[in-house]
């Protein structure tokens, strides 16, 4: 299946159903009155986030989205049939922005959210309730409410535990399929990961989803390689795991490089928990190992864990540190429900 995190849709919502100019007409009522009945109401456009989807795909290939409209309204007092709703289905994590491409509507994150984008137009009333003590035959009705047009932006932000980040080929599609049933591409050369990946890992019984978004470079974050377009795939994430290449040259420089496009991207990104970790570790020998470590540790002012994701060396024990840090996050959300609710509809 293709990955598309970003599209614009068109969208319109059903009109409202003139009401009817009608007057009862039976064979011994002299003086029937009036018996227009209202318009249907038209139907509204709706987004609702489902399970089972991670892809905007089909937004591609069907961009435009009319609800029906309401049926108008007739003799004898009946009231038109009301347009259907017509549902947009959205993969979980969706957030919904207007044309600007700067206001958000709406950011559905969990499954059977709802919000409605364009409300359907109300049916015009009929003759039946223009009818009073001095008016005793109205020949007029409402006109039905017009439809409501507008464009939409849906963007994709994959919900995910665990967020990895590095340099291109930093060994993070070879973590993540070692980890996991996710198979990524995996080669020896920049950007093999083109699209985010999702993996759910188990450790010590406990299972959570890792985001493998493509490598990022110096400048990512003003539109450089790819990682511009990714970063916010993992702004959602309750701790980022972040891959420093042993076999680079200058590990301490690719580091800071990944640390300084996270600062310059803005929100809350460079201040969410981090653990660090000096991967590919098979190909260094002891000493190597203790003279990176300590250089990491002291250019980042925190721990660095050593890990090799082809060997399988380190890796429970990184497993561990970021159950730990996730079990950390929940607790918190559970410790703040009203500031931390996610959005309702």
């Amino acid at each position: 299946m293709k990955f598309l995190d970003l599209t614009k849709v068109f969208i319109r919502s059903g009109a409202g159903g003139n009401g009817c100019v009608s007057f009862r007409r039976d064979k011994f009522v002299e003086y029937g009155g009036p018996d227009g009945g209202d318009g249907g109401n038209g139907g509204h456009v709706i987004a609702e986030a489902v399970d089972g989807l991670n892809t905007l795909i089909d937004f591609r290939y069907q961009q435009h989205f009319f609800a029906q409209n309401g049926q108008p309204g007739m003799g004898s007092g009946r009231t038109g049939s009301g347009g259907e709703d017509i549902v947009l289905r959205v993969p979980v994590g969706t957030e919904i922005i207007d044309e600007d491409e700067e206001t958000l509507i709406a950011d559905l994150t969990e499954v059977g959210q709802q919000v409605v984008l364009a409300k359907g137009g109300n049916g015009g009333w009929g003759n039946l309730h223009f009818k009073s003590s001095t008016n005793q035959a109205p020949r007029r009705a409402n006109p039905g409410q017009e439809a409501v047009e507008r464009t939409v932006w849906l963007r994709l932000k994959l919900i995910a535990d665990v967020g990895l980040l590095g340099m291109p080929n930093a060994g993070k599609s070879t973590f993540l399929a070692a980890t996991s049933n996710a198979r990524p591409k995996i080669a020896d050369y920049p950007f093999t990961t083109l699209v985010p990946n999702l993996g759910v890992v188990g450790v010590d019984n406990v299972e959570f989803v890792v985001a493998d978004i493509p490598g990022l470079i110096e400048g990512a974050s003003e539109g450089r390689g790819l990682g511009d377009m990714f970063l916010g795939h993992v702004e959602r994430c309750a701790v980022l795991l972040h891959l420093v290449d042993g076999t680079s040259g200058d590990p301490v420089r690719d580091m800071e490089t990944i640390i300084g496009e996270l600062e310059a991207y803005g929100g809350d990104l460079a201040d969410k928990p981090r653990i660090t970790v000096l991967n590919k570790i098979d190909t260094l020998d002891a000493e190597e190992r203790e003279f990176l470590k300590e250089e990491l540790e002291e250019a980042t002012g925190g721990p660095v864990m050593l890990m090799s994701g082809v060997s399988g060396e380190g890796v429970i024990d990184v497993l561990r540190a970021l159950r730990s840090k996730i079990d950390e996050d929940r607790l918190r959300h559970r410790a703040a429900p009203e500031e931390d609710a996610p959005w309702q509809p």
